[in-house]
């Protein structure tokens, strides 16, 4: 027998060892294939309940529906309205609403929202029409034509979703772990106090300090402002504790009267963050606001009794042609008079 003849007997139980294999290696890869999918799919759903606040779920839209979206511009407060009356008005015109990734890592990390995501792709590769939008509501905004909707402007007035303020209140409801912290933060101020009523103070200052007098005629918040509206909730409230936030605590620390020992500077007087001066603000009891989208959405989101300043532009204002305060400010809410001598004189507190 020569040597090839005594291979013969082991070529066929090779082949079938062989053939096996390669069938069993084929059907690991296609059922790999499938789990991959289907995952892939999990994590892209908007419904996805295990996502992470920080990034974001993308997601790949029927686009053959249309989609809508909004700019993603500004500070946190005005991206809150953006989101808000996107929301709504595609609610109102029968449109899925989608937003962009750079709104999603603003809103996420503090807001438990739910509009799905776009990723970047699918955001380039929409023919948008873009649709501005002046700051409150008007009757055109119910009949938006197009399928590809993105609009623009900075949109921030309770006429765009008054209507569906508990859905809305439901979006902007906080992470468990911001309003546990925002709590404890909270509770470490009311010391003996037994009837404590907590008072959000936002002092917006910063650019609108130069820009009011220079750009709009108008002026901020001053000293005597915040002692009139600190003073309304001392005479009401036993025990008032008053939060005070800005973007100016220098400011803050020289001009607001402490001698009573019942006002506390959020971060030992130091500037904060947006999400965490918001979360303490939107956990107290009640607002004093002064300008700005920041104050005006904490009033919102509260629900108490909220003094805001009124009049702080001069009639002839430009910026009256583009904002309407009683699209801005709640019925409800309280005006304070500012005092708009300093425009006359040429100076700004």
């Amino acid at each position: 027998m020569t040597a090839s003849d005594s291979w013969v007997p082991f070529r066929l139980p090779l082949q079938l060892s062989l053939y096996l294999l390669a069938i069993m290696t084929f059907s690991f890869l296609i059922h790999l294939r499938s789990w991959f999918s289907t995952e892939r799919q999990r994590l892209h759903s908007p419904n996805a309940t295990d996502r992470s606040p920080t990034t974001h779920p993308t997601t790949t839209p029927a686009t053959e529906q249309g989609m809508w979206t909004v700019n993603s511009a500004g500070r946190l407060g005005n991206q809150m309205g953006e989101y808000a009356t996107l929301y709504a008005l595609a609610k109102m015109n029968g449109r899925q609403a989608y937003i962009l990734p750079e709104m999603h890592q603003q809103l996420a990390p503090l807001f438990r929202i739910t509009l799905p995501v776009l990723s970047s792709d699918v955001v380039w590769s929409v023919p948008w029409r873009n649709y501005g939008l002046h700051d409150w509501m008007s009757e055109e905004y119910r009949h938006i034509k197009g399928k590809y909707v993105r609009l623009t402007g900075y949109s921030c007035s309770w006429t765009f979703y008054h209507h569906l303020r508990q859905e809305i209140l439901q979006e902007f409801s906080f992470h468990d772990h911001v309003k546990e912290e925002a709590n404890r933060y909270l509770a470490g101020l009311r010391g003996q106090r037994r009837n404590v009523t907590y008072v959000g103070v936002h002092v917006r200052r910063g650019d609108y300090v130069r820009v009011m007098t220079k750009k709009w005629k108008g002026v901020v918040a001053d000293k005597a402002y915040l002692e009139k509206a600190m003073g309304y909730f001392r005479a009401k409230y036993q025990e008032p504790v008053f939060v005070v936030t800005s973007n100016g605590m220098e400011w803050c620390r020289e001009n607001i009267d402490t001698s009573r020992g019942d006002v506390y500077f959020s971060g030992d007087g130091k500037e904060s963050s947006p999400g965490r001066d918001f979360a303490l603000l939107a956990h107290c009891n009640h607002t004093i606001m002064t300008i700005g989208t920041l104050g005006i959405w904490a009033g919102y989101l509260v629900g108490g009794e909220t003094i805001y300043l009124a009049n702080y532009m001069l009639p002839d204002s430009p910026f009256l042609k583009i904002f309407k305060p009683e699209a801005a400010f709640l019925p409800e809410w309280i005006g304070i008079d500012a005092d708009l001598s300093p425009l006359q004189r040429g100076t700004s507190g």
